[in-house]
């Protein structure tokens, strides 16, 4: 537990006491492999922080699925239209593998941040966290190179490659399933 409360310390800027006192009214919940956090057209205003395992956020389009990111061991998670405005989410989130995370509602949420200016500016961090990391992929997706993003994704998140099913990398990239092929065989 410790080394999971040190990368969140770490990660969002936080006091061990804050996450702490988070962590103490969160509920641990348990993911098998595919099992759908958050399915497509329903509300959840749930906050999870992931202590094992790797989730993938996507959307529908033209028949496909379109990854849009992944998180993994000591990261937030969640849908921003449940979390944000307590509407019907737009994506999925996914399990890639067994996952064990830590699940807190909005509105218990909202009255930690109300109790504690730390806790106020965790929250504050992980919408930061949440609005560079949606910036950098829309950025990044328009690039023309992609081996660079793939080596960059590799280089950040190497066990996705353990857990991830290629085609869902590809989609992250935004190219095709043979397209990241090539890309590895000219490593």
């Amino acid at each position: 537990m410790d080394a999971f409360i040190k990368k969140l310390c770490d990660k969002y800027k936080v006091l061990e006491s804050d996450v702490q006192t988070l962590l103490g009214c969160m509920e641990e919940v348990h993911f098998k492999k595919r099992d759908l956090i958050v399915r497509e057209g329903t509300k959840n205003s749930n906050l999870y922080f992931i202590k094992t395992g790797i989730w993938r956020a996507y959307y529908h389009k033209d028949g496909a699925d379109a990854t849009i990111w992944f998180a993994s061991d000591g990261e937030a998670a969640f849908s921003v239209w449940g979390y944000a405005d307590n509407a019907y989410s737009l994506i999925n989130i996914e399990a890639m593998c067994d996952s064990v995370a830590y699940s807190i509602s909005r509105a218990t949420l909202n009255q930690l941040y109300h109790s504690s200016i730390g806790l106020a500016n965790l929250g504050l961090r992980l919408m930061d966290h949440q609005l560079l990391l949606q910036e950098n992929w829309l950025i990044n997706s328009g690039s023309p190179r992609a081996k660079e993003r793939y080596l960059t994704l590799i280089k950040e998140t190497p066990e996705l490659l353990q857990y991830v099913p290629l085609k869902y990398i590809a989609s992250y990239l935004w190219i095709t399933p043979q397209s990241l092929s090539r890309i590895r065989a000219s490593l």
